[in-house]
């Protein structure tokens, strides 16, 4: 490479991509096994030695070899010789390994928050009566000032949600607490997936995927996925997260004379598979837009027809190996891929794809005034460091001299939603109790205060009656006595 292009291999000509416009973003396509994953690793150490960071998805775990220096074997010299590459020899790159599920490197976390509703829908496969009462849930928390970082936090918050149903209908709409019931089944899905090792903190800091050495060279930030790929929603939506991360928070840049930084998005038809239209509309604004910014995103996959046409079109350089055209859609696909290069008169370009052999490209990029140049059928330049994995032993030691080794390898759970709603909860259950607990004693003072009274008026009623019989046996004692005195007189 020179201080301009990245050597990509020879045609009879070095076939090179200029760097002033490897922010055009590109596309790397080919069937299983025809020579992608090499051609991933020449242009991460392109873009490395030439000071770019990389970010990569490591789908198969064979990238990681690109952290040791390659073995001398006859058919790599071989080939460096047949294309005229003569200072061929070996080095190792600078990685930073990292891993979701961080065994395999850093964690890499990200808060609930900043996912935002409508990827968190697109990773749970929400309706959208679903997705609706997840947009309130955010709603509420920003106005309330609820940090909702982990899934215990959302959690908590759609209990809130539920709880507060009828309360809130007025002002955000109907809120069925079967809906929220689904999300949160939704969520117990997403946790045996592995997502909540994902959302938490410390949340990754964009910066760190940006680092150079002190030589000047750009780190390889390479994503173990092997086992996230188990997950392939949770795989695409963390990619396509991390993207929208960089358009947000990069500076507008203009065309650079080198990008910031490289995204290879690995085994991409994952990202656009039964993707609604508002999130390939998303997708499409941050390809476009993102170029400002001086990133450059490229696309690997299988077949060209992975990527909807809206994103193909922002693809300047493209890189195609071979495709079998065994069905009526791998027709198809061959047909459209010859189509999108501009033609070389020197052979058929669509029968060159079926043609070309293990480590053989079709190769057009755009030229340093931002022309597509003519396909030419190239035969790939081979690596200078290690094709295949890392034995374990090897990766430790990487993982321990990484620059940002202890900076995300233990969690942090600070006072967030959870925390401040089981508050809200005990201080509702409290003052519950204590209305219980005051009407409870209110009951009991006015029963006993009927209690007392109906004793006084039964006292009452006993004495008048007393009162009475004693003034009538009184009044007729008196008479008879009356009565007795006047006889007495008259007999007299």
């Amino acid at each position: 490479m020179s201080d301009e292009t990245i050597f990509i291999g020879g045609s009879g000509k070095d076939e090179v991509l200029h760097l002033k416009r490897a922010n055009r973003h590109g596309l790397v396509t080919g069937a299983t096994g025809t020579g992608k994953t090499v051609t991933l690793q020449i242009l991460a150490e392109g873009f490395s030695s030439a000071g770019v960071p990389v970010f990569a998805a490591d789908v198969k775990g064979d990238l990681s070899g690109i952290g040791k220096e390659g073995e001398p074997k006859d058919f790599l010299f071989k080939r460096a010789k047949k294309i005229g590459f003569d200072d061929y020899g070996f080095d190792p790159f600078p990685v930073i390994f990292w891993d979701l599920f961080g065994k395999q490197g850093h964690p890499v976390r990200t808060t609930i928050s900043e996912m935002g509703p409508l990827l968190l829908s697109r990773l749970m496969g929400l309706t959208e009566a679903q997705e609706g009462a997840l947009n309130i849930a955010f709603r509420i928390a920003d106005e309330e000032g609820l940090l909702v970082l982990d899934m215990k936090d959302l959690r908590s918050l759609l209990s809130e949600l539920a709880e507060r149903g009828s309360k809130i209908s007025t002002e955000y709409g109907n809120v069925d607490r079967r809906t929220i019931g689904a999300i949160q089944r939704r969520l117990i899905v997403m946790e045996e997936q592995g997502a909540e090792n994902f959302f938490g903190e410390p949340a990754l800091d964009i910066k760190d995927l940006m680092r150079t050495t002190r030589d000047g060279r750009g780190y390889i930030n390479i994503l173990a996925a092997d086992q996230l790929m188990q997950s392939p929603q949770l795989y695409a939506t963390f990619l396509l997260w991390l993207l929208s991360e960089l358009f947000e928070e990069l500076p507008e840049v203009g065309d650079p004379d080198k990008p910031v930084l490289v995204f290879f998005f690995d085994e991409a038809h994952l990202l656009f598979n039964d993707a609604p239209d508002g999130l390939l509309l998303k997708i499409e604004q941050v390809v476009r837009l993102i170029r400002s910014k001086g990133v450059g995103v490229y696309f690997v996959t299988q077949n060209p027809l992975d990527v909807p046409d809206t994103v193909l079109a922002q693809l300047g350089n493209r890189i195609q190996h071979a495709l079998r055209a065994f069905t009526p859609r791998d027709q198809k696909a061959v047909k459209a891929a010859a189509q999108t290069f501009r033609q070389n008169p020197e052979f058929d370009t669509e029968e060159a794809i079926t043609q070309l052999g293990v480590g053989e490209a079709l190769v057009s990029v755009l030229d340093p005034k931002g022309v597509p140049t003519m396909v030419e059928r190239t035969l790939i330049r081979p690596p200078s460091s290690r094709m295949g994995p890392l034995e374990t032993g090897e990766r430790t030691p990487l993982v321990k001299n990484s620059p940002v080794y202890g900076l995300y390898d233990e969690g942090k759970d600070r006072e967030s939603a959870y925390e401040l709603l089981e508050k809200r909860a005990d201080e509702r259950a409290k003052a519950a109790e204590a209305e219980a607990v005051a009407a409870a004693k209110a009951k009991a003072e006015k029963a006993n205060s009927k209690s007392s009274g109906s004793g006084y008026q039964r006292q009452t009623a006993t004495e008048r009656f007393v009162k009475n019989m004693a003034s009538s046996v009184g009044r007729q004692l008196g008479s008879a006595i009356v009565r007795g005195l006047l006889g007495g007189l008259l007999r007299r």
